[in-house]
């Protein structure tokens, strides 16, 4: 592996929107990088090629993320692709099935925000931990979980309510994994962004978009993908020297308060 990309990460949720964004900005910074999305994901091989254009090391790696079986194949596929892994971006969520009131919300759409956006994210940073924990690694290279929650899990949307309760729940999985792992020299993070155009968004951000520009938030507009990935490309590269476990609150200040 050439010196410029001793850093290896895995982004997961990485075909389009804020995943994508990080994806990019890692080769930018000079990562190998696997992109995660569906298998049979048109978007996701796009990305790929279009990153491979640029001239990035980069690989698809199709799975499931709430398939806990497919994760410790699809980590030795990124190995043997592109290296020893440094760096885990737990990007790959799901909002609601549908907005509405919290005493209508269904078994189905509660299970699927916790599976995708809790479990998932656990059972594959503790993959990404045992991997790294076998091995001796470089001591020149960064190691990083970078989990992707949300302002929701502070913030109240009652009309979301199993997304919110998943958020609070995957930022305390962030918080129990820099407990156990700082010692072993893992750092981990937690981004929590707030109004992001996205596909995620897209129904709703015009409306987020007015209320931002009139003071919802304390930078007056939406944040865009860019945004977070440079924030995720920072942490990944540990331009936070002696920090983990830190919440980065990506909301242009909408969770400040303030009279």
């Amino acid at each position: 592996m050439s010196a410029a990309t001793k850093q290896v990460a895995l982004v997961t949720g990485a075909s389009r929107g804020i995943g994508l964004a990080a994806a990019e900005g890692l080769a930018r910074a000079g990562f190998a990088v696997a992109l995660n999305g569906l298998p049979g994901d048109a978007e996701l091989d796009a990305a790929v090629a279009r990153l491979s254009a640029g001239g990035a090391r980069v690989v698809a790696t199709p799975f499931d993320v709430s398939d806990l079986s497919a994760y410790e194949p699809a980590l030795q596929s990124v190995e043997a692709a592109l290296g020893p892994l440094t760096t885990l971006v737990n990007n790959a969520g799901v909002g609601v099935l549908r907005r509405g009131d919290l005493l209508e919300v269904t078994e189905e759409s509660w299970d699927r925000c916790l599976t995708v956006n809790t479990k998932a994210m656990f059972f594959l940073s503790q993959c990404f931990a045992r991997l790294l924990l076998s091995r001796t690694r470089a001591a020149d290279s960064f190691h990083a979980i970078v989990n992707v929650t949300s302002s929701n899990a502070t913030a109240v949307a009652v009309q979301r309510a199993e997304y919110c309760a998943s958020k609070a729940a995957a930022a305390m999985v962030s918080k129990v994994l820099a407990a156990r792992l700082g010692a072993d020299g893992i750092a981990v993070y937690d981004v929590q962004p707030g109004l992001i155009a996205t596909e995620m968004t897209a129904p709703v951000i015009d409306g987020y978009r007015a209320r931002a520009e009139a003071g919802l938030t304390l930078i007056p507009r939406v944040g865009q993908p860019a945004d977070m990935g440079q924030i995720i490309v920072s942490l990944a590269e540990g331009r936070l020297p002696y920090t983990t476990g830190q919440v980065i609150s990506a909301d242009g200040g909408m969770l400040v308060p303030r009279f």
